[in-house]
């Protein structure tokens, strides 16, 4: 009965436009046979990757870091800030957590429990954290307390404060397993590629994606009235628990000999080679022309930044410049982010190549986390300290997603940039907007719901963000930037609609009303 319960809740989400066909782990992915956590886990960090990317082409939109080349009007709708009507778009990540990752981490955690895997039971409540405050981010109110009820066809939501304060229980208990050793040596299938695809087993690792987790959490909670005296120490004391070098980066890994095993946002993979999602915003190639601290160089063919030519296509052989997309135009002639179209195939450049880690949280990322605490709390110094710390660190991330074509970031190139006029020079001279325009270029490409969420928390400031480019009128679909997204359209109105009625969510205005989290109220 719960079996068929559960599929008739979940059939309408198996109906995702432009997604891949989902990997499966035996015969019935829903509901599998075999429920051993050593089977289930490799799968599971997959969806991670594969959910994360697919709704974070609609936060690039919103962020105008990843723009559409096409002139289909209804590929402009989330550059405007609105939402398509009657339409699955939008709502993969809400089938991760609910039928991706789903019952099939509910099953590896229970397992674990009752079979002392405790390095699994840490893992899948890392990943169910990262899941659900991913999601609540994404959202706002999302299924929480009835999760995975059975014999029950709706489903009440919880808002924020109670989704994050379960997301820091769920941290908490990852924590403390990974205080436990496991009876049986489970390590040999940890350390594969059908076992854990993020860490390999390290649970050190896990461990600082825990508390870098936590950090990312509280970085959200800048306009609460005691942000400065203290939720802005926890951020930076976990920050300093969690990533130590780019080493502990978490990347999902993918082989890249099959469109399955493709880094999720390579060509191989397919989701992002429609038009509607493949151009490099204005904004970045901005950054990363002089866009910072003084005005972006007019039509660049270079640029101090070194990251510039390795992150971007230049406009070749039209024009030989780096140009970038604006919201709600064509956008034609901007470069793929794919990099160039050879022998009918997309080479990949950067993180969108087809055998290359996707990232979900990275060294250089945590960083300026902290720089940004630290800076609201008043201590410049280490916001300094931090803000230095992850522009070099990033220029060696952009180094290891070069090609063996090009040369990498060197010592003498970082210095050059460090000294040069781009960067803050002291800690008196460091502004928010320094920080956060590095974090606008750490997280281009693949961190794309973070940056969403620091555009919403700074209410989309252009003293923030220097180069974003501001919306209005006809410009915006309800006259105001979007801070949500309303649920999973068919799913939730099909069966869920006086719940999304109470909430207010049939009102196509919803997806402008600011999440809790960006508000002061505690």
């Amino acid at each position: 009965m719960q079996k068929r319960v559960y599929i008739i809740v979940v059939a309408v989400l198996v109906l995702v436009s432009s997604c891949k066909k989902y990997l499966d782990i035996n015969e019935n992915p829903s509901n599998p046979q075999l429920v051993k956590a050593e089977l289930l886990l490799a799968p599971i960090i997959a969806q991670m990757a594969s959910g994360y990317s697919q709704d974070q082409r609609q936060m690039n939109k919103f962020n105008q870091s990843i723009l559409g080349g096409s002139s289909d009007v209804s590929s402009k709708v989330w550059e405007k800030h609105g939402f398509p009507e009657r339409s699955d778009v939008g709502g993969v990540m809400w089938r991760m957590v609910y039928f991706d990752l789903g019952l099939n981490l509910e099953r590896m955690i229970r397992d674990a429990l009752e079979n002392e895997k405790y390095e699994y039971a840490a893992i899948g409540y890392a990943i169910k954290a990262w899941g659900y405050q991913s999601l609540t981010d994404y959202h706002g109110p999302i299924i929480l307390d009835e999760a995975f009820r059975p014999n029950q066809l709706a489903f009440k939501y919880n808002d924020q404060p109670e989704v994050y304060a379960k997301v820091r229980q769920w941290c908490d208990s990852a924590l403390f397993y990974l205080n436990k050793k496991s009876p049986i040596d489970y390590s040999a299938s940890l350390n594969s590629v059908k076992g854990d695809n993020l860490y390999r087993g390290n649970m050190e690792q896990w461990r600082r994606f825990v508390y870098g987790l936590k950090a990312i959490q509280y970085i959200h909670l800048i306009n609460k009235p005691d942000f400065k005296n203290k939720y802005a120490d926890s951020v930076a004391r976990f920050v300093d628990l969690s990533f130590q070098s780019i080493a502990d980066d978490a990347g999902v890994k993918f082989t890249g000999d099959k469109s399955a095993n493709a880094n999720v946002v390579s060509a191989l993979f397919g989701v992002y080679t429609t038009s509607y999602y493949n151009r490099a915003g204005k904004p970045i190639v901005n950054y990363l022309t002089g866009g910072l601290r003084g005005a972006p160089i007019e039509n660049p063919k270079s640029s101090t930044d070194p990251r510039l030519s390795r992150m971007l296509m230049m406009n070749n052989p039209k024009d030989s410049i780096y140009i970038g997309g604006e919201p709600n135009v064509t956008n034609s002639t901007v470069p793929n982010i794919l990099g160039e179209f050879v022998n009918n195939t997309y080479q990949g450049k950067f993180i969108f190549r087809n055998t290359v880690d996707f990232p979900l949280m990275t060294y250089a990322q945590l960083q300026l986390v902290k720089a940004e605490a630290l800076f609201i709390k008043g201590d410049k110094s280490g916001a300094y300290d931090a803000y230095q710390k992850a522009i070099v660190a990033h220029m060696n991330f952009v180094n290891k997603y070069i090609d063996n074509k090009e040369v990498a970031i060197s010592l003498n190139d970082m210095k050059v940039y460090l000294e040069g006029g781009e960067v803050a020079r002291s800690a008196a001279d460091l502004m928010l907007s320094d920080i956060m325009g590095q974090k606008y270029i750490v997280q281009w490409g693949w961190g794309g719901l973070e940056q969403w969420c620091d555009l919403r928390k700074y209410h989309y400031s252009p003293e923030v963000f220097k180069q974003y480019i501001p919306l209005s009128g006809s410009q915006l679909t309800y006259n105001d930037y979007c801070y949500r997204v309303r649920p999973r359209y068919n799913s939730e109105y099909v069966w869920n609609e006086k719940e999304l009625d109470r909430w207010g969510a049939l009102d196509p205005e919803y997806v402008i009303k600011p999440t809790w989290f960006v508000t002061s109220e505690n």
